[in-house]
Formats: structure tokens, sequence, C-alpha cells
């Protein structure tokens, strides 16, 4: 049996190809060593990186692979596939928007290959313009020294699409240089240059910036500053559609006195600002105004003052006395108030209300009828006209709800003599009820009148024949707004029913 096995184990590798199992073997014992990665150089008008390195030492060698490296990990790029290849353009454009890690390795056929070579980055190139303290800002990263040396960094420039020039040298340890002779509204581009000892050198990507100043905005508009539905105070501006200022503070201040704070930093974005202030007290009244930001970020010009509308009620008797403080301040006038109520099916206008006034009293038996909800809210709507940009601005005031006033009344003695006076009895109500049932009996517990209409009356008869002067008893079931149930029993005297 053992020979048996031998045989077939002899026979096996007999049929093993000799040079693969000879690879093999070789790439475990003798791996290819990795060539030198020389220079890494970026294209600055295409973005694409040039390559150099030294040939790896060992033979066989069928191709070289370049990889970007990031923390130990290398990511294939692209396989030369010329093993007397010294040098390789990449087409990539991320060396545009940051430096880049490169190692590259040798291979034997069929997959084997070298260790990864030494590491080069790139070299990213930023700019950056201070119009106001007239500053050119050109930072980059250091290039590595090894395995050439790097003597120092050369930083060129282009004016309004010309030839780059040398227009300043930098240290070996140093990474930005600052210009302040250059033209207001011009055009540069940059680059930078490591020179490394041998005489070459290893360029940056390109990057370019106006020096044009900004066209500020000749106004700001403050079109309103409104409550929305969720109880959030909504700010919109806009802006002079001139202006190239893109940049704007928001600042706010509580009540008329005080300092302006900034609460936020917004974008026009169209000729437009619009924020939603969320950090607010429903019972304080807030002054807003924007402020264009130059590219100093120093305000250069604001806009006018815009505030919200707080609304009070208090109850006076049988009277709902509305209040709230006046619009401030749209650049043209306040035309008008509205008022707007929600009794249960959503807010309908009630009331078109003069632009001096600020206080509106409402008797609730204008709306007692019109309740279904167990809440009956307001608000206040104010408008603009004589805007000089023709933007017609809308205030939406603070909402602000009351109970209903459920009462029921219910006569005791009614004259159903066809005078027309206190000839029909009913409850009395100051709501619409969900449900109800009024039921009038006699003294024998006979029904005269049943109905399930809260504006049905009884006139005193049964059948359509008057009943005699008595006392009747009546049974009232209601419903109310607020879904209360209510059960009421007592007695109603006719008296001269002829």
């Amino acid at each position: 049996m053992k020979s048996r096995y031998f045989y077939i184990i002899i026979l096996f590798f007999s049929f093993w190809p000799a040079e693969s199992y000879s690879q093999k073997i070789n790439c475990v014992t003798d791996p290819p060593l990795p060539p030198v990665l020389t220079t890494v150089s970026v294209q600055p008008e295409t973005g694409n990186t040039n390559f150099t390195w030294t040939l790896s030492p060992s033979q066989d060698i069928a191709a070289y692979i370049v990889y970007s490296y990031n923390n130990g990990d290398g990511l294939a790029l692209d396989t030369i596939w010329n093993p007397a290849a010294t040098s390789y353009t990449l087409s990539s454009t991320a060396t545009k928007y940051l430096s880049v890690s490169y190692v590259i390795s040798a291979m034997r056929l069929p997959t084997c290959t070298s260790i990864f070579s030494n590491v080069i980055n790139s070299i990213f190139e930023k700019t950056s313009v201070d119009t106001c303290l007239k500053k050119i800002t050109v930072s980059w990263n250091s290039y590595p020294s090894y395995p050439i040396k790097v003597t120092g960094y050369t930083i060129l420039s282009s004016v309004a699409g010309g030839t780059f020039i040398e227009t300043a040298n930098a240290g070996t340890a140093e990474t930005s240089a600052i210009f302040t002779d250059f033209t207001i509204n011009s055009d540069y581009c940059y680059v930078v240059r490591a020179n490394l000892e041998d005489g070459r050198f290893s360029t940056s990507n390109k990057t370019c910036l106006s020096t044009k100043m900004q066209r500020l905005p000749l106004w700001i508009n403050a079109d309103e500053a409104t409550f929305n539905p969720d109880g959030k105070i909504a700010l919109s501006f806009t802006i002079d559609p001139f202006s190239e200022i893109k940049h704007f503070s928001l600042e706010r201040r509580n009540g008329k006195s005080g300092d302006f704070k900034e609460i936020a930093q917004p974008l026009s974005t169209n000729g437009f600002v619009q924020y939603i202030d969320n950090q607010i007290d429903l019972k304080t009244i807030y002054y807003y105004r924007l402020s264009a930001v130059n590219n100093c970020n120093l305000p250069v010009i604001s806009s006018n003052i815009a505030s919200d509308m707080i609304l009070n009620l208090v109850k006076t008797g049988d009277n709902i006395i509305l209040s709230w403080n006046p619009y401030e301040k749209w650049l043209g006038t306040v035309s008008s108030y509205k008022l707007f109520a929600n009794t249960g099916k959503g807010f309908e206008e009630k009331a078109d209300i003069s632009s001096s006034d600020t206080t509106f009293t409402l008797g609730y038996q204008q709306i007692m009828y019109q309740v279904s909800g167990n809440e009956v809210c307001f608000y206040i709507s104010a408008s603009e006209s004589s805007n000089p940009y023709n933007i017609s601005g809308e205030s939406i005031s603070s909402e602000i709800c009351t109970n209903p006033a459920e009462i029921i009344t219910v006569p005791n003695v009614f004259t159903p003599n066809n005078d027309l006076k206190n000839d029909q009895f009913k409850p009395v109500l100051s709501f619409t009820p969900r449900d109800y049932q009024l039921i009038i009996t006699d003294g024998h517990s006979k029904v005269l009148f049943d109905s399930r209409d809260f504006q049905e009356t009884w006139n005193g008869t049964s059948n359509g024949s008057p009943e005699p002067q008595g006392v009747y008893l009546w049974f009232l079931k209601l419903t109310t707004p607020s879904g209360k149930i209510i059960k009421r029993t007592g007695t109603i005297t006719i008296i001269s029913n002829k």
C-alpha cells in the first residue's frame, strides 16, 4: 500500500510544470527588489502626474505597477508593461484637489511583485486673496528630500493668462509665501516648484484667483418677519440683484433697546436670503437686520429693521379684546391689518383693520355659532404698500388661542301667542354642539317636541294644536365642542297661549 501511494505522488509531480514550480519557489525565497521612485511631478495645466524611477536590480522583471498610497495600503493605478521603462504619466485630476502619495513595485510573471518602493507625495498648492489687506497667500505641502534632496522652492506666477515667470523663492522649511505687490481687478495663477539637488524639479498643481473687488449691494430690503405654522419666525430679505456679495450677517435684538447680536451667517441665493429663527420666546418682540459682509469679513451695508408681531388676548364679558405691536419697519408703509380666526374649520378672515390701529374688540356672539372645535385661535396679518423696490411684504403675527365659552341658558317662560315677542322656546347656546337633542313633555310624560337640530324651536303646539297654559318638562342632552357631554332637565311655563 505504501509503495502505491509513493508511485502516485511521483506521478503527480512528474506532470507539474517545472517553470511554474520554480517561479513559486523564487517568489517566496527570492522576490524581486523594488525600484526607487525618484520624482513625482504634476503637469499644472492638465493635472496629470509624471513619475520617474530607477530600474529594479532584479532579473526577469516584466512590468512596473504604480500605486496611490495611504497608511500602508496601496491602490493599483496602472501597470507599465515595459521592463526597461523608467518614466510614466498618469492621467488623473486627483492632484488638482489634494496631495497624493505614490509608490511603485516591480513584477515578475505571472504575479510575483516586489514590496513597495519609497513613498513620494505630490505638491498641492492653494491660494487665497485678501483684497482688503491687499495680500495674496500661496501655500503648499513640503516635498520629500529622499532620494533626491530638496534645495528650495520657487513660486511661479502668471498674470491675465500670460507666461509663468519666477516670482519668489522659499527655503526648504517654508510652505507659504505672501505677495502684496499685485494689481486689483486682475487674474493671477500660481505654481510651486520644488528644486532638487540634481537639477531636476517637482511641480505642483496650478491655482488661479481674481483680485477683483466685489460690487457692494446698493440696498437690502427686509421683506418680512413673520410667524410660520410651526410657531417660528421666518425672515426674508431681497438683495440688490447687481451685488456680487454672497455672504451676510443676520443680527437680532431683543426689544427696542440694546445691542444687535449676530445669530447666523447666511448666504444669498438668487438675490434672496431666507432664514428660520427657532430660538425664540413667543412673548418677545424681536428686531432683525441683515448686513452684507465683504471679503474682509466686515459689514458694509445693512437692511431696514424687521420686527415680529406678538398678539395678545383678553376676555372682558362677552368681548374678546385683541392687541398687538405695530409691524416695524418696512421701507414702504403698513397698508392695513387683517384679523383671521379659526373656529374649527381653518383660518378665515374676520375683519379689515386700519393701519393706525393695534387693538380690536370682537363680540363673542359674532362667532359663537361658528365654533366647532375645542378652542378659537386668532392671528393678525400686516400688508406692505409703496415699497420703493416694488416688493410687497406680508407679516403674520403669533397665534393666540382661547377656549370657547360653553354657556347654556334655558328660559323658564314664554308666550307663544303669535305677537312676535317671545313666541318660541329653545336653549340658548354660545357654541355649536357636536350632538344635540331636546325633548319636551307634558305632565303625563307625553312627548310634545323632540328635535336633534339645535336651531329648531318649539312654538308651544303639539301636532299643530296649541298647548294650554301651564308647566311643561324639558330634557336636554348635548356634546360641546370640547367634547363634554351635558345632560340637563327643567321646566318651561306657557303663559297666555291663545
